[in-house]
């Protein structure tokens, strides 16, 4: 997959991963109930800054903070853009 975005230094671009849409026991969460997701694909990496090379890369899944990074739409699809350090964990 080729985008032709390309975050600046520690910015990280995010795929987020589709919302549940049913309960580990099998109910189905209607439209309105359903969070936020806060895990998702990195798909872009910016160079890092001078002194802190960046840990994530191209494919990692990560999980992030609830209202972490900016949301932005491209090409029909959407993504987060957002910092390294709002970045949690990777999966």
């Amino acid at each position: 997959m080729s985008l032709n975005i390309k975050p600046l230094a520690d910015r990280v671009l995010v795929e987020p991963m589709e919302a549940e849409t049913t309960t580990a026991s099998g109910i189905i969460i209607p439209d309105n109930a359903k969070e936020k997701p806060q895990k998702g694909t990195v798909v872009a990496v910016g160079n890092g800054k001078k002194d802190e090379p960046l840990t994530v890369k191209v494919g990692d899944t990560v999980l992030y903070g609830k209202y972490g990074g900016t949301e932005l739409k491209f090409e029909g699809k959407d993504y987060l853009m957002m910092r390294e350090s709002d970045i949690l964990a990777i999966v």
